[in-house]
């Protein structure tokens, strides 16, 4: 007879509300900012309150949640979109697309979670665990194919898209810069 506890998994209905709840969070949180109201969400997400407070106790929570769900998303398009894409070129190019939707929800999170210095460090650390690795494997794809320049790093394009996405608003569009970048990585010539 076996003593040893183990960790309950989730049933799958409750791992897809979850993921409902999730991005319904994003979405209001990019519309409205993370202080959105938590009833906004839930209506987003077609759920009774009380089903996001069972899921995310606090708004913390919540955010950490969000954080966390569309790092792995992002990190996950990765290889899938290298694998589908026409090219290498056009796999980083969508996948530098989800990387500034990502963003612009961040930058509000960021905020949210700055409170909690040492929780938002160790969210830092792990997106660049996650996501460094991917936008290399894609820039190398690229480079090996004679796509794009061999002379950039992965840290130093996503620190550059970064910075292109602060301050986003209706009267500056974060995504027409970042194209502008993505096309000035073109090798100048074709292999």
């Amino acid at each position: 007879m076996t003593t040893g506890r183990t960790t309950p998994t989730k049933r799958a209905d409750a791992r897809r509300n979850e993921q409902v709840l999730l991005d319904a969070a994003a979405a209001a949180f990019v519309a409205s900012g993370v202080e959105v109201p938590v009833r906004h969400i839930a209506a987003r997400a077609g759920v009774g309150v009380g089903t996001i407070y069972r899921h995310f106790p606090t708004r913390a929570d919540l955010v950490i949640a969000v954080y966390r769900h569309q790092v792995d998303a992002c990190a996950d398009a990765g290889p899938t979109l290298l694998a589908h894409a026409d090219s290498p070129h056009q796999a980083l190019s969508r996948w530098i697309d989800l990387f500034v939707d990502f963003l612009t929800t961040k930058h509000g999170l960021a905020a949210a979670l700055q409170s909690d210095r040492a929780q938002f460090e160790t969210l830092h650390a792990w997106f660049l665990d996650r996501l460094v690795p991917v936008c290399a494997e894609l820039l190398q794809a690229c480079v090996q194919a004679g796509q794009v320049r061999d002379d950039i790093e992965a840290l130093e394009l996503m620190r550059g898209v970064g910075n292109l996405c602060i301050g986003a608003d209706e009267r500056y569009d974060a995504r027409r810069m970042v194209e502008l970048l993505i096309a000035g990585l073109r090798a100048t010539t074709q292999r």
